[in-house]
């Protein structure tokens, strides 16, 4: 069980990470949880470590002005972190954020090998817990666009319609959601991290494109128009519109409906799929009558929100028993529409009555599956 009572140090607390590391952090009870940044006063770290139980380094260089500042910002802040950790014999366990690129040749990956391997032997001198992180790329809300994460960039400008270029649809990238770097960080902080060889990592690891990137958010971004919904038992397809929502500018937030209007009413199209059907909005002025139909296959729910009515109903093959349902926005009650029967819906109130319509099918003109008959 988690001690809410430990005092954690955040490092890099205003980077991705470290923004909603601290923010859950908060949300799961932690009281003395202290954030430290670039632009944080430098004397504030030296009290920071001598208060610390645990430490989660998280702050980097990944887009330096020159590749000097990867050694710096990746190694030499590390190094006077972990010297102020000795200074004060601090027994404070240390999670180091590294990368993937700590395997390859360039500026940065050196840099943050250099930084692991200050840190392990750091871990030998001290006997201190550490724990090392080569995490791949991060994407999620509060990730900077035009940095250092494609997925950042490609929703940034797709929610904007601005011209996204992709240079090699085949490239392989490796996801990890921000959700599930902090529930790992959470199993850390209570002794339960997930150990794989020499190194700490998260479990969940998605393996995409950048053409399978593209395309999904270009169906986010067409949901307004067509009103289809992601796949939300597709893991990556469910993460990525969450993560796409959280661009979107502040003035774009809403889209308007086309309303079927007429002297009845309305009827209003919301979501449609192929595989969960479709949901509309059905506006019924007073003492009108809608329906009058029946279907073979496609089936329906009718759920009165607002007003109170009838729902009547006619096996095809018995002209004289009708079955009727009296409804509500005062009781909310779902009624089943069954294939094979007529039905209709009349408004029995003086005010408009509002019901949610759920279609097993999304309508089809050419098949529509719907044949009229009075009730």
């Amino acid at each position: 069980m988690e001690d809410q009572s430990m005092k954690i140090l955040v490092t890099g607390a205003k980077g991705f990470v470290g923004r909603n590391l601290t923010m859950e952090l908060k949300n799961q009870g932690y009281e003395h949880v202290m954030v430290f940044d670039v632009d944080t006063d430098s004397a504030l770290l030296e009290k920071y470590v001598k208060k610390a139980d645990f430490v989660f380094h998280l702050a980097g260089v990944n887009r330096p002005e020159t590749e000097e500042e990867f050694m710096t910002g990746n190694f030499g802040f590390t190094s006077k972190l972990l010297d102020l950790l000795k200074k004060y014999r601090s027994k404070a366990s240390i999670m180091l954020s590294s990368s993937i690129q700590a395997e390859l040749d360039n500026p940065y990956g050196k840099s943050k090998l250099a930084g692991e391997e200050l840190l392990r032997a750091y871990g030998k001198e001290t006997g201190n817990l550490v724990y090392i992180y080569r995490f791949p790329n991060l994407y999620g809300k509060w990730s900077k666009p035009n940095y250092n994460s494609v997925v950042a960039t490609f929703c940034h400008r797709i929610a904007r319609g601005e011209e996204v270029v992709v240079h090699d649809r085949n490239y392989e990238v490796q996801l990890m959601y921000i959700d599930d770097v902090l529930k790992e960080m959470l199993r850390l902080l209570d002794g339960k991290g997930t150990k794989s060889g020499n190194f700490y990592e998260v479990p969940e690891v998605e393996i995409t494109t950048v053409g399978e990137i593209y395309d999904l958010l270009m169906k986010f971004k067409g949901i307004r128009k067509d009103f289809e919904l992601p796949k939300l038992d597709h893991l990556l397809e469910k993460n990525l519109y969450s993560t796409y929502l959280s661009y979107l500018p502040e003035n774009d937030f809403s889209y308007e409906l086309k309303m079927n209007t007429d002297d009845r009413g309305s009827f209003t199209e919301f979501i449609r799929t192929p595989e969960r059907g479709q949901v509309s909005i059905n506006v019924l002025k007073p003492g009108i009558v809608k329906g009058n139909h029946w279907h073979h296959t496609k089936n329906e729910k009718f759920l009165v929100v607002s007003g109170t009515g009838l729902i009547r109903f006619r096996h095809v093959d018995d002209e004289a028993k009708v079955i009727e349902y009296y409804v509500s926005g005062e009781k909310l009650e779902v009624v089943d529409i069954p294939v094979g029967y007529v039905h209709n819906i009349e408004n029995l109130g003086k005010t408009d009555m509002v019901t949610i319509m759920w279609v097993n099918e999304a309508f089809d003109p050419n098949q529509s599956d719907t044949y009229f008959m009075e009730v």
